[in-house]
């Protein structure tokens, strides 16, 4: 069985936003993004490929002990802070300063493209 390690390196929150990097077995893969005050806690996160209601496509949702499945919490595109409601942002590129991420679609395609080619994925967020 093929596994995919997703490690997410958290910076300090900065503008109402914590922006981070994402890197898939040990290779940098993109920027994410998640808004202070939902974020989801630092863990090791079980993540599932499957149909998401509201987006009604094949996402990453992020399951933990403490982060029920029923929660919803996924990775998906968006650029400010705002965009996210616990999830986690993922971005191509940043700005030096600030909250946000540009190319958003391009990197969870990127993201999507990666992780379909995995048996069982795990993501740990420091």
């Amino acid at each position: 069985m093929k596994h995919a390690d997703l490690q997410l390196h958290r910076h300090a929150p900065a503008h109402g936003g914590i922006l981070g990097e994402l890197y898939l077995n040990g290779k940098f893969l993109c920027y994410t993004l998640e808004r202070v005050g939902v974020a989801i806690p630092a863990d090791v996160y079980q993540v599932l490929l499957n149909l998401s209601p509201k987006f009604r496509k094949l996402m990453p949702l992020l399951v933990s002990e403490h982060v029920p499945a029923s929660w919803g919490v996924r990775m998906h595109c968006g650029t400010k802070p705002a965009d996210s409601d616990a999830c986690v942002l993922v971005g191509l590129a940043k700005l030096p300063t600030g909250a946000k991420i540009y190319k958003s679609v391009e990197a969870f395609e990127q993201l999507m493209h990666q992780l379909l080619g995995f048996d069982t994925i795990s993501l740990t967020i420091r």
